[in-house]
C-alpha cells in the first residue's frame, strides 16, 4: 500500500477556487442524543466545523448533510431530524444555519452561508447509492467534498454515488487527516512496525490479523484472542473465553509471522479469577499454572513489561483493542502499562476502535498519541487491507485530471 494521493480541500482554496462556488460537504454528524433530542456528546459535530469555516471563509456557498441514526428510507420522522445538529452548528459557527428539508432537486444558499440538509438517509436510494439520486445530488455543488471518515466503508450516494458525478472532488481536512495517518503507519511506516490487535473473539479480526501478519515486525494479541493464541501453541487456558475452532488459524498466523524473522509473543504470566465479575479476586500466575476453573483476564506483569519493551522500540504502533478487561481495575493494568508505552513511546502511533478510545480516556494519554482515529469500522476494514469506496472514488477522481 502506498502513501496515498488524492485533492484535499486546503489545495482548492490555495488555488482560490471555491469563491462563489457552491460547496456539498458530506460529514459525520450521527450524534447520541438523549429521549428529549438533546445532543450528550458533540465531538462529531465540533469535528466538522473546520471543513466548514474553511470553505465559508474561501467565498463559497457551503451545503452539508449527514446521517443521523437509521431512517426508514422515504419515510421522515422528526426523532430523524438534524434541527438540533442545525442548532449546534449555528453556535459554533457563530451564523445561522438553517436546515432545509426535501432538497434533493434545488437548494437555495448564497455564498458566505451554510445551509444545513436534512438526515441524507432518509433520501430514497441513499443506501443502495442510487445513480439517479447522486446525479441529483451532484447537480446541486460544484465542488464536493467528503469529510465523513466513518462512513468511508459504506458505498452510500453521499459518500461514493456523488463523487463520481461531481464537476470536483475533494477531501476534507478530517478525512485527509485519517487518510494521511493510515497511510503513514501502514503505506510507509518507520520500522519496526507493531501492531496491537485485542478482543473478545479471533472470529471479529481473523482477517485484520491475517492481514498484518503479512505486514508487521510484531504482532501483539490481547484479551480472548491471546488466549487463543495459548491454546495454539499448548497452554492450558482452563475455562477463559476462547474459539477453539480458530486454533489453527492462530496456529498458522504464528508460522506466517515466524517465517519472516518477525513475532507474536505469547504471554509469559496472566492474571485470573474463578468468576467474570467486578469484584472477582485476581491472582497473578505464570501461564503454566493456570488451573482448570480458572478464566484468564489480563496480561500479567512480567508479560506486560516485556511488550511495553518493544513499544518503546517499535518506529510505528498500530493499536486496536485492550489486552484485558480494563473496565474492572483489578484486570486493567496490563492495559494501562502497554498505554502508558505507547504515549512515552518515540514512535508514530495510531490508534482505533471504540474500546480502544475508551481506554485513552481512562488513562488520559489522548494527546500523547500520534493519531486517534474516529473510524471505527472503516478504520478496521483499512487495517484489513480492505478498499474503503468512498476513498476509492476520492483516489480515482484525484488521479483523473479533474477541471
Amino acid at each position: 500500500m502506498a502513501v496515498l494521493n488524492f485533492t484535499r480541500l486546503q489545495d482548492l482554496i490555495d488555488q482560490d477556487a471555491l469563491k462563489g462556488k457552491r460547496v456539498f460537504i458530506r460529514a459525520d454528524l450521527n450524534v447520541p442524543q438523549d429521549d428529549a433530542g438533546n445532543i450528550t456528546e458533540d465531538t462529531r459535530v465540533r469535528a466538522s466545523v473546520p471543513a466548514i469555516r474553511a470553505a465559508l471563509d474561501a467565498g463559497a456557498a457551503v451545503m452539508v448533510t449527514s446521517h443521523l441514526g437509521r431512517p426508514t428510507e422515504g419515510e421522515f420522522k422528526p426523532e430523524d431530524s438534524l434541527s438540533p445538529v442545525a442548532a449546534r452548528l449555528s453556535e459554533l459557527l457563530g451564523q445561522p444555519v438553517e436546515l432545509q428539508r426535501d432538497w434533493v432537486d434545488g437548494v437555495d444558499v448564497a455564498p458566505g452561508q451554510v445551509v444545513l440538509l436534512e438526515n441524507c438517509r432518509v433520501n430514497k436510494g441513499e443506501k443502495k447509492n442510487s445513480d439517479e439520486l447522486a446525479q441529483k445530488m451532484a447537480k446541486l455543488c460544484d465542488v464536493y467534498v467528503n469529510d465523513a471518515f466513518g462512513t468511508a466503508h459504506r458505498a452510500e450516494a453521499t459518500t461514493h454515488g456523488i463523487a463520481k458525478f461531481a464537476p470536483v472532488v475533494a477531501a476534507g481536512p478530517l478525512l485527509a487527516a485519517e487518510l494521511d495517518a493510515l497511510g503513514k503507519a501502514l503505506g510507509a511506516p518507520q520500522r519496526p512496525l507493531l501492531a496491537i490487535v485485542a478482543g473478545s473473539k479471533v472470529s471479529t479480526k481473523l482477517s485484520i490479523l491475517q492481514s498484518l501478519a503479512d505486514k508487521v515486525d510484531n504482532l501483539i494479541v490481547g484479551g480472548g484472542i491471546a488466549n487463543t493464541f495459548m491454546k495454539a501453541v499448548g497452554l492450558n487456558i482452563g475455562k477463559s473465553l476462547a474459539e477453539a475452532d480458530l486454533v489453527n488459524d492462530a496456529k498458522s498466523i504464528i508460522d506466517k509471522m515466524a517465517a519472516r524473522g518477525a513475532q507474536v509473543p505469547i504471554p509469559v504470566d496472566v492474571v485470573c479469577a474463578k468468576e467474570f465479575s467486578p469484584t472477582a479476586a485476581a491472582t497473578v500466575k505464570d501461564v503454566k499454572d493456570v488451573a482448570d476453573d480458572d478464566m484468564i483476564l489480563d496480561i500479567g506483569p512480567q508479560t506486560a513489561a516485556q511488550l511495553a519493551r518493544q513499544i518503546g522500540q517499535a518506529g510505528t504502533i498500530v493499536w486496536n483493542g485492550p489486552v484485558g478487561v480494563f473496565e474492572f481495575d483489578q484486570f486493567a493494568e496490563g492495559t494501562k502499562t502497554l498505554a502508558q508505552a505507547i504515549a512515552s513511546s518515540q514512535g508514530f502511533s495510531i490508534a482505533g476502535g471504540g474500546d480502544t478510545l475508551a481506554a485513552i480516556a481512562k488513562y488520559n494519554i489522548a494527546d500523547q498519541i500520534g493519531y486517534i482515529s474516529t473510524g471505527g469500522g472503516a478504520f478496521l476494514e483499512f487495517l484489513e487491507g480492505k478498499t474503503l469506496p468512498a476513498v476509492e472514488i476520492l483516489l480515482q477522481r484525484s488521479a483523473a485530471k479533474q477541471p
